[in-house]
Order: structure tokens, then sequence, then C-alpha cells
């Protein structure tokens, strides 16, 4: 009887202890739920706001974990949340996936992936559409990131960018920028175009938006002060194009982006990259987390390598501009 009540204890201990065990605050290996012999992951994917370039991260990403066999419907469960530009909304989104405890979160933009990240220190996160990790306070180092965040970076060849600006309108003396204040990423990639334009003698003017109503008076307020604009991969910007182009279009100005999604809705030309291919990206990182393969927190950033120049030739013809062959013979026309 002593030996069974020895057993007993025994048993209680080891159970203690993996309770313990199991109370750390690091981040966790995915634990799918089974449905009959098939593990079914949950994924919660969580978008800023709805615009070309952010729904194309998106459906790069199922189509990334697709490539590696986590497909939808088969071992895959989506939880697909879209904030509309709203912190409270980010907010909501991020408790839902803590509460519901998902395998693993997509975190599309910046300011939706500090949201999830403030959410939960245990729940894998990749990140797609996002400039700078380490400037966003997402990772210690981009090269080894030492939290539960990882993914891909969407920063621009800046420098490149200002360079095909200069070969398509070469006399340009003044150059104005508009961007969200709120958004890091905007305000990098905004230092990096400042410093190119002004190695090449260009004076810069800045005017910043809180939100998509207040676009219309930013851009206004530089008619008749610059030849051209630069928007770079600005959320808020992005999502709200033609209402910026209503304005430089009567205006005769030009309008520079920083991804191929903003040339389509109304700018002229990019050197930019292709977000289906960096949600892509994210989503074979993603199935790594899965398998157990990696951990987040060992993933470096990665970056896009090859970029592709887009030009809008019906808004240049519009504008009275030509564009040099030489561009158009390596561009892609923006449909």
């Amino acid at each position: 009887m002593k030996n069974w009540k020895k057993l007993g204890v025994s048993v209680a201990l080891v159970a203690a202890l993996g309770i313990i065990a199991g109370c750390g605050g690091q981040e966790k290996k995915p634990a799918a739920a089974k449905t009959g012999d098939k593990k079914v992951y949950n994924v919660g994917i969580v978008q800023l706001v709805e615009h070309g370039a952010l729904d194309a991260a998106n459906k790069g990403f199922v189509d990334g974990l697709a490539s590696k066999g986590y497909k939808e419907g088969t071992n895959v469960k989506f939880d697909k949340q879209n904030a509309q530009a709203d912190q409270s909304n980010l907010q909501t989104i991020a408790q839902r996936f803590v509460n519901n405890k998902v395998d693993l979160i997509c975190a599309i933009a910046t300011p939706a992936a500090q949201t999830v990240a403030n959410a939960t220190k245990d729940i894998p996160i990749v990140g797609t559409a996002i400039t700078d990790y380490k400037a966003a306070k997402l990772v210690k180092d981009n090269a080894k990131p030492g939290t539960n965040v990882t993914g891909t970076t969407d920063m621009n060849p800046v420098k490149d960018q200002i360079d095909l600006m200069t070969k398509i309108m070469p006399n340009v003396k003044t150059l104005g920028f508009i961007y969200t204040s709120s958004e890091v990423n905007s305000q990098i990639q905004i230092d990096l175009a400042k410093k190119a334009a002004e190695a090449k003698g260009i004076k810069t003017i800045e005017a910043t938006v809180s939100n998509v109503n207040d676009i219309q008076q930013a851009v206004q307020s530089m008619v008749g002060k610059v030849q051209a604009i630069y928007v770079p991969t600005d959320n808020v910007l992005a999502s709200a194009m033609p209402t910026l182009c209503s304005v430089t279009d009567e205006a005769k100005i030009p309008v520079f982006c920083g991804e191929g999604g903003m040339v389509k809705g109304g700018g002229l030309a990019t050197l930019g990259i292709d977000y289906y291919k960096l949600g892509y990206q994210t989503g074979v990182m993603a199935a790594d987390i899965l398998a157990g393969k990696a951990k987040a927190s060992d993933m470096a950033i990665q970056a896009q390598k090859t970029f592709q120049v887009i030009v809008n030739e019906a808004k240049a013809k519009k504008l009275g501009i030509t564009i040099p062959q030489d561009i158009l013979k390596k561009a892609k026309e923006a449909k």
C-alpha cells in the first residue's frame, strides 16, 4: 500500500513540474488541433487596411503556405481580419487571436505587427509589408530577431526611385513629400528620399497627414511650390491614391510612388517590389515555423532582391510627360 502511495506522489510531482515548465513566457511551438488523423493549424491573418499592395501580400502569404503543403480546408483554418486602419480594431483582433490560441499570426503592415506583438510574446508572428522591424521595436536585431516576431521587409530601393524620377524629369528643382506622421515606415523612407534628392541639389518640401481626410489639404499646400511629389509605401496614402491624384492631376504634378499599386492608383512611376511575391516568401517562412523546422526568434528578416520598373503611360500622356525609351523598354505598364 505504501508503494502505491509513493508512486502516486511521484506522478503528482512530475505533473506539477510539467505545469511549471509550461508557464514560461517564451515563444511556443505551434500545437495544432486534430481532426480525425489530420492536424489542422489555426492561423490568424490581420491586415491593417484594404489596398492593392496589402491585398497582394495577403494572397501571397496564403499561397506561400499552400506551396509547402499547408492548405486551407485541408490542414489550415484561417481567421482573416481587416482592421480598416483603426487602432481599436487592431487591438480587438489581436486579443481575439490570443483568446482563440491560434498557432501562428500573420501581421500585414507595421501597425498590425506592433499591436499583435504587444498582445502576445508566445504565439509566433510573421510580418510582411513592414519596412524596418528593429526601428518598429518588433525585434532586437533584423539578423536574429530574439523575439516571437520575424517576416519580410518591404524596404524600397528609395535612392534608385529618386534616380528614376530624375531620369524621367531631369529638370526637377523642387520635390514634395507627403506621408502619414504616425507611420514609422514612412518616416524612414522619407529620410532616405530627402538625402537622395538633396544630394542631387533638389530642394524638398514635406507635408504630413493623420488620416485620409487630410490628404487633399496636404497636396493643395504644395501646388505651385513643387514640380513633382514622392509618396512612400504609406498605408493611408496607398488606400486613397485617387483622392491625392485628383489634386495633382489638375495641377499637372506627377506623383512618384513607393510601389506599383500606388502607380496603378494614379501615380506616374516607381521602381518597386512585388507584394504578392513578398507575401509568398512570408508564407514559406511561416510553413517552416509550423513544421517545427525553425523558430521566429532565430529567423532573420528576409528581403526581396529584385525590383520592377512600373510606369503609368496613360498618366504620362495626360500630364504631357515623355518617358525615355530606355525606361519604357524595361518597364511594366500599370494596369
